[in-house]
């Protein structure tokens, strides 16, 4: 393993790309204190890139990582937002921008590259560079969401799933309250062959411990901000995830599809392999 020195490097915020550390690296390289192996390793995890003075961007994450980057939009500027995509796409073949404003999806669409997808619902747009070939697909998730009021964040967890060159399957309105609704899509999701599974649901936040109970893959428990008065802005729902007494589920936190999906997609194309 690199050393924190090497692996975090030792220049300051909005320097070059990579440190001065490369030096030593690619002369411990040539005189074969290190492999070549080692050596790309080390490189990859090196790897920054500054954009103004407002964003220091990790490059090699997707590299390293296997999820695309994603780009959190609330509290930027359309300016800002697309500054950070579009350096991005200059190292990956996809980028997504989660919780963006109708401004940022235009202003977006107008001023990147290649192909833009914008899900209003969701508030996630999807950017691939210019002339990239999707990866082959690997695997499949299926997607449950309990409520319509819960389907917001469910469809951002199928919009990261599907980036990853993950195939989604998704059923909504599937709640407890109506649980004879379940059958269905449990039994297309069995025949999809789904390496895991997210289940979003607000209010008491039941229906991932069910559906935990029920298969046999991993179970991520998406608690969403849908529900009334006390608990009701998802704590409830978390709650309730994190006392399950079902195995195999996990929980990520409130309203986080993107955490959600890329945990559901990482799983199942492990499974696939």
């Amino acid at each position: 393993m690199p050393s924190f020195a090497v692996a975090m490097g030792r220049t300051s915020n909005y320097g070059p790309h990579m440190d001065s550390s490369l030096d030593d690296l690619f002369a411990a390289v040539a005189a074969g204190r290190v492999t070549a192996a080692e050596g790309a390793e080390r490189v990859r995890r090196l790897g920054f890139s500054s954009v103004g003075d407002f964003a220091l961007l990790d490059v090699t994450r997707t590299a390293r990582k296997g999820v695309p980057e994603v780009v959190y939009a609330e509290g930027k500027t359309a300016e800002q937002v697309v500054a950070i995509t579009r350096r991005f796409l200059e190292h990956d073949l996809v980028v997504l921008c989660s919780r963006v404003s109708d401004e940022q999806a235009a202003a977006l669409a107008a001023e990147v590259d290649g192909a833009v997808e914008h899900d209003p619902r969701s508030r996630v747009v999807v950017a691939r560079r210019a002339g990239a070939e999707p990866r082959e697909q690997r695997g499949a998730v299926g997607v449950l969401a309990a409520g319509t009021s819960d389907v917001a964040v469910a469809a951002e967890a199928v919009a990261m799933i599907r980036a990853m060159d993950v195939a989604a399957v998704a059923a909504f309105d599937v709640g407890v309250a109506g649980l004879h609704r379940l059958s269905g899509p449990l039994a297309e999701m069995g025949e999809a062959g789904v390496g895991a599974m997210v289940v979003a649901a607000g209010m008491e936040g039941a229906l991932p411990s069910v559906v935990a109970g029920l298969v046999e893959v991993p179970v991520i428990g998406l608690p969403t901000s849908s529900g009334y008065g006390f608990g009701g802005r998802g704590e409830a729902a978390l709650m309730g995830m994190l006392q399950s007494c079902s195995p195999g589920l996990a929980v990520v936190n409130i309203d986080n599809g993107i955490g959600a999906g890329a945990t559901a997609a990482l799983i199942a194309r492990a499974a696939a392999a």
